[in-house]
């Protein structure tokens, strides 16, 4: 950890790690990218509201570091995935050497709709600066070890990163509105519920759909996805879920439907998988798509 600051609706966090190969997705595409022999850190980031804890995704992320007043780096960083933080911001960066270095960090803004007390924030943009000791007894606190269970069930639990939260996605009982079930497609984990639509949100009855993965239940975001409604054969609705931001919800896929009735059909489509990067373990996780289908009780 190397230090928190607040920039208009935003808390920000920087730590760094040991420099390590990722892989990057372009629809179901993963790409490998290893570490250079010059690369001196893993820069790791998370962005969240102060006054809820919720972590924010999707707010795109660039660094900028300087040392003594001069340009060492710049670069938009990678929204990524790991076993122990979840959701983050990170990429590997060169360094110059030892010393005090001053990091940049700028969000442009959430994209995705706000719903709830959400509404009217995150919209604007903020910078904020943390600064980065690149020093022999930093780097001494900084541990790496392989992961060797690829291809096993699993996942390494949750790590403590000091008041930084993580995006753990709400439990079964905490989901508001009527739970109608949980499917599965691949390592995917989707639980549905029916609600009355939140504040922003017009119509009788909103779907939401919480993506979190099998083992810690972290919030996979970035996702396309879809839903269709069946009663008696007959196709009730039939729609994509918008990616969604809400103070009980969480971040989740939500759609205004028609009022559901006891043995409906809820199919969710997963049409894009999460479009994050992801540390080593994750690597071939969360890429499948495809359909679950859960019945209204």
């Amino acid at each position: 950890m190397q230090g928190q600051a607040t920039s208009g609706d935003f808390r920000f966090a920087l730590l760094f790690a040991v420099p390590h190969t990722f892989w990057t997705v372009t629809g179901t595409k993963v790409s490998r990218t290893p570490k250079r022999e010059d690369d001196a850190v893993h820069l790791m980031a998370v962005v969240w509201d102060p006054e809820t804890g919720t972590v924010l995704p999707e707010v795109g992320l660039s660094t900028e570091i300087t040392r003594d007043g001069e340009l060492v780096s710049e670069e938009v960083i990678y929204p990524m995935l790991s076993q122990p933080m979840g959701f983050h911001y990170g990429g590997n960066f060169p360094l110059p050497g030892n010393g005090e270095y001053t990091t940049r960090l700028s969000v442009g803004g959430l994209s995705i709709r706000r719903t709830g007390s959400f509404r009217g924030r995150f919209g604007d943009g903020a910078t904020a600066e943390i600064g980065l000791s690149f020093t022999p007894e930093s780097r001494e606190q900084v541990r790496t070890r392989e992961i060797e269970q690829a291809g096993q069930p699993g996942a390494l639990a949750p790590m403590d990163m000091g008041g930084v939260p993580a995006n753990v996605a709400p439990t079964r009982e905490q989901l508001p509105g009527e739970l109608l079930g949980e499917g599965r497609v691949g390592d995917s984990v989707l639980l549905a519920t029916a609600l009355d639509p939140p504040a922003g949100i017009e119509g009788e009855r909103y779907l939401a759909v919480s993506a979190r993965t099998p083992y810690n239940g972290l919030l996979l975001p970035a996702m396309a996805l879809s839903a269709t409604v069946t009663r008696d054969g007959e196709t009730v609705f039939e729609g994509p879920l918008a990616r969604t931001l809400d103070p009980e919800l969480d971040y989740h896929y939500g759609a205004s439907v028609p009022p559901l009735q006891s043995g409906d059909e809820v199919t969710v489509s997963i049409d894009t998988p999460t479009q994050t990067a992801r540390h080593e373990g994750y690597e071939t996780a969360f890429l499948r798509t495809g359909r679950a289908t859960v019945e209204v009780p």
